[in-house]
């Protein structure tokens, strides 16, 4: 009866691994080895038994060809096309149309619902195994990692109620993190066989300065999960930063220097003070330190409020009392609860408001969320060329129009004020009265509007759609301050800012070309030297208030030079997918 059980038993056995205890059966006749008893034991277990069976199923299952797709990544492999692509679309007809089709909703919809069922997992995911220990019993995992040129990627504190290290912050793509061994809020229990208990965190890394070759960790692994998802985020940096110059990062080697503009991934924001972040231009590099969104916020508002003390103290001659403690420390509380913060203000009436920059310079510019903006077939985003007056700027779009009058077009400005001689109405203006103009300023119907020596201009929203969506490029050069008007989600503006050169290029320049003033009413003169000046002196106004809104600067110190960076800016905005406000994109 025995005999016939086993041979039941057997006949359902998986064939490798009835195969294995054969063999196994083989080598107990030659030898009593406890460790094949235990093999052989395992191998005759239900539960392997069953495992296998599972297992043997669902690999028959994948290799069905109805259910096995070619790929899971098909919409990732769509967007590497499209970044190939949007490079060659003026070049290659065929291109171009690909490059169109490949942006149908449809199509990418049904992408993206095919690497969903194919990424399905059907595999079961098995708990942990328990770990059996005595309750008095500690588990230490012993890490070692070889040094190099490279910082490890890790930055450690000690935990205030035991004194013990703690390792604070893994560096995503550090070499910490890629060893995949080291985790936060692992305690440190030596370092190169040297107990660091009552050391600092500064005594723990002279040792790791002073230790060459191979570094041994002995750690007492923490309770909590150990693995680090990377966000997916983007944004545009408004502001720039050196950690080298920056008294409150705990580690200066771990932080991340950047300029205002740079594109930024940021990869993690679990720290409310300290955010990591890589350029995205170096997507395989370790990430880096960077001050979070609330944390510069609340040093440009401790920076502020000392000016406004010190701006009151040379006033009034007075001692006035400030908090002591700096806005930039980590153990700082959050923003909100900060009396100091001013919410900022806006405007509807730009120019002629002396105000209206105080208000500008309220405005906290940190990070800005951003997205790839792929362009759309037969619908141009507007270029707004924006510079300090006399720059040259619409010089600049007149010759533009006059490369391609079919393609670029540019919105007849209104304004109250009354005609010159030599204008012709609908030409260089449509003039109105200044009850019309008031009445659709107030009914909604300009994009931007404003006031200058007591004359109303605007561009009306009805035009600017017009050459939209006659499928052109609409031009608009309006006066600065209207730039927070003008970018919105429903216009998409590429901004670019038409700089002066430095004082004797700009005078050189301008005197070979007999430019003729633009503040002469009667267009006969030149500039004067004082204008020169005011100029640039204006330029750096508008870079310091507005500068993180700009997408594109361009140096106008020679005219032929500047209009040829204008003309590849255009074509790269009609062709070229781009950073965009993350808000556009969605």
């Amino acid at each position: 009866m025995t005999a016939e059980v086993m041979a039941a038993s057997d006949a359902n056995y998986d064939p490798a691994l009835s195969k294995l205890i054969t063999t196994l059966k083989e080598a107990e006749t030659l030898s009593n080895d406890q460790e094949i008893d235990f093999l052989k034991a395992l191998l005759e277990s239900k539960e392997l038994n069953a495992l296998v069976n599972v297992h043997t199923k669902v690999a028959k299952v994948g290799r069905d060809d109805r259910l096995a797709p070619m790929l899971s990544n098909s919409a990732v492999i769509l967007y590497e096309a499209l970044e190939q692509l949007s490079q060659r679309c003026h070049l290659n007809e065929d291109c171009r149309e690909v490059f169109h089709l490949l942006q149908k909703p449809h199509l990418q919809s049904l992408l993206h619902a095919h690497d969903a069922i194919a990424q399905k997992d059907f595999y079961p995911h098995l708990p942990e195994l328990p770990v059996e220990m005595d309750e008095d019993e500690e588990t230490i995992k012993i890490v070692q990692l070889v040094k190099s040129n490279e910082p490890l990627g890790a930055t450690i504190k000690t935990e205030e109620e035991t004194g013990k290290i703690i390792i604070a912050r893994i560096m995503h793509g550090g070499a910490a993190d890629r060893s995949g061994l080291i985790h936060v809020g692992d305690e440190v229990i030596e370092v190169n066989g040297i107990n660091v208990e009552g050391k600092t965190p500064g005594d723990v890394l002279s040792i790791l300065q002073n230790s060459e070759g191979t570094i041994t960790f002995k750690l007492v692994p923490s309770d909590g999960k150990g693995a680090q998802r990377e966000s997916k985020v983007r944004v545009r940096a408004h502001f720039d930063y050196s950690p080298d110059i920056d008294p409150y990062i705990p580690c200066k080697e771990a932080g991340l220097a950047f300029q205002r503009g740079d594109i930024l991934h940021i990869v993690s924001q679990d720290d409310a003070y300290w955010w990591q972040a890589r350029r995205e231009s170096e997507r395989t590099a370790r990430a880096g330190l960077i001050p979070s969104r609330a944390l510069q916020e609340r040093r440009l508002i401790h920076e502020r409020t000392q000016r406004e003390v010190n701006d009151s103290e040379s006033k009034k001659g007075s001692c006035a009392s400030i908090c002591t403690t700096p806005p930039a420390s980590p153990l700082m509380r959050s923003s909100s609860s900060s009396s100091s913060c001013r919410q900022p203000k806006t405007k509807k009436i730009m120019y002629d408001l002396t105000e209206n920059d105080d208000f500008d310079r309220e405005m906290i510019a940190t990070y800005e969320e951003v997205a790839k903006l792929y362009p759309r077939p037969g619908v141009f985003r507007p270029v707004v060329l924006i510079g300090a007056p006399g720059v040259g700027r619409n010089e600049l779009r007149r010759r533009l129009i006059a490369r391609d009058s079919e393609k670029y077009r540019s919105p007849v400005p209104y304004t109250t004020r009354p005609m010159r001689t030599g204008e012709v109405a609908g030409r260089e203006y449509i003039f109105v009265t200044r009850e019309k103009m008031e009445a659709d300023i107030e009914a909604g119907k300009f994009v931007e509007h404003g006031e200058y020596k007591g004359h109303l201009y605007g561009t009306s929203g009805e035009s600017v759609k017009s050459i939209i969506n006659a499928g052109c490029v609409c031009l608009l050069s309006p006066h600065y301050q209207a730039i927070k008007a003008l970018r919105t989600v429903q216009l998409k503006p590429f901004i670019v800012h038409i700089k002066p050169p430095e004082f004797e290029i700009l005078k050189k320049t301008r005197t070979e070309a007999r430019a003729k003033s633009t503040f002469d009413e009667t267009n006969t003169r030149g500039f004067t030297e004082d204008e020169f000046n005011d100029m640039i002196k204006s330029a750096e106004r508008i870079d310091f208030l507005y500068g993180h809104f700009f997408d594109e600067e361009i140096l106008n110190g020679d005219l032929v030079t500047a209009f040829e960076k204008l003309v590849n800016t255009v074509q790269r905005i009609e062709n070229e997918p781009l950073w965009a406000p993350a808000s556009w994109v969605q």
